[in-house]
């Protein structure tokens, strides 16, 4: 079989680039490339992804879109008319978009992989997206011949919100990578500068409504009011700014935080790592998920979490996280105060959660794909 990928969303870990759905390709086509040699491969990338070396491989070609820095002149005619042009010249049995996005004019087979649908579940939560939200998605998901759903809520957010027949969706895990990248430049592994104290609840995502740090903020403030002790524990913030973010920094300083919660922007995967293995506990009440890869990061680390009740969270943690409802700040602030009091219970979680975290790997996602991709050809 001939197999086509859509890589432009990759992100490169040398550059200390490791997030989302850039996170996904990346470690899909890597443990592909690992496990796949008899299938024939077309990895397609744009202008942005320069260094192609470590995708060489006997089963694998590596193609440019061509003029993909115009995109932003024309972009339905580049994204759905020419994308779609040099698709059919490759004579792919299948071709995977790891996003919920497919050339509209592509006539061939084709799978995509759907991450979330948070913006169907709360618009508020984000920009206006008219074009994507009423003609693009839609669209692609009916014309996928299969889907990837990262999670069973995903799935049933696929039935609830598109009526999407469940026979066409497919389940298939994410992984979670904790080791540290080799990288050129030593700052990109640095946790130092940040002179961050012994003690500290950690939260790393971005910084948008669904991520619910509001809530966070406000169960951090009746946490430190219960007793002086929890005082000694900063709240450290990672993750870069996205969609009204400024309602955060307003509430630390409406509450007078400003001591107590650091903001350190946006943080490399070494970093991260780091960070989140020396924590005391990550918290994560995000109001929803579609898989929630932070969450699983921590629990592979022997990091206890508080996380929510909701979407995708509970699947994944399974027995190795407290859950919370977050909406309720007292809820959060309650299992916050657990976590950090209760050694046995610590220790109870930190066993749960390396069990539950061994269920997910990225050589399992890439197994499982290559199956999907192989069935539909």
């Amino acid at each position: 079989m001939k197999i086509g990928i859509d890589c432009r969303t990759a992100l490169n870990p040398k550059l200390g680039e490791r997030a989302g759905v850039g996170h996904y390709t990346y470690y899909l086509v890597q443990h592909i490339m690992k496990h796949d040699h008899a299938n024939e491969y077309v990895l397609f990338f744009d202008w942005r992804f320069r260094d192609m070396r470590e995708f060489e491989q006997k089963n694998i070609t590596v193609k440019n879109f061509p003029f993909s820095q115009y995109n932003r002149f024309l972009p339905f005619a580049y994204s759905h008319m020419l994308i779609s042009a040099f698709l059919v010249k490759e004579s792919l049995d299948v071709f995977h978009s790891p996003i919920t996005s497919l050339p509209l004019t592509y006539p061939k087979k084709s799978i995509v992989t759907v991450h979330d649908l948070a913006i169907y579940k709360n618009p508020s939560w984000f920009p206006s997206q008219i074009f994507s939200t009423k003609l693009l998605v839609p669209q692609s998901l009916r014309k996928a011949d299969a889907i990837i759903a990262v999670s069973q809520s995903t799935k049933r957010d696929l039935r609830d919100i598109f009526n999407v027949p469940p026979k066409k969706i497919h389940v298939i895990y994410e992984g979670a990578m904790v080791d540290r990248i080799p990288v050129k430049n030593s700052q990109l592994d640095n946790i130092k500068r940040f002179k961050l104290g012994p003690k500290y609840i950690l939260f790393v995502g971005t910084l948008t409504p669904r991520k619910n740090i509001i809530s966070l903020i406000r169960a951090y403030k009746q946490l430190i009011s219960w007793e002086p002790g929890f005082s000694e524990y900063q709240l450290v913030l990672a993750g870069a700014k996205d969609f009204e973010n400024e309602k955060i920094f307003d509430e630390i300083n409406a509450l007078k935080l400003k001591k107590h919660v650091r903001y350190l922007g946006y943080i490399t995967h070494n970093q991260k790592m780091a960070l989140m293995k020396g924590a005391a506990c990550f918290v994560f009440p995000s109001s929803y998920e579609g898989f929630g890869l932070p969450v699983l990061e921590a629990m592979k680390l022997g990091t206890p979490v508080v996380t929510s009740n909701t979407s995708s969270l509970p699947e994944i943690a399974g027995k190795g996280a407290l859950l919370v409802d977050p909406e309720h700040d007292r809820d959060i602030a309650i299992a916050l105060r657990k976590v950090l009091s209760d050694k046995k219970l610590r220790a109870q979680l930190i066993e749960r959660a390396r069990k539950q975290a061994a269920e997910f790997t990225w050589d399992r996602c890439a197994r499982e794909t290559v199956k999907l991709y192989t069935n539909l050809g």
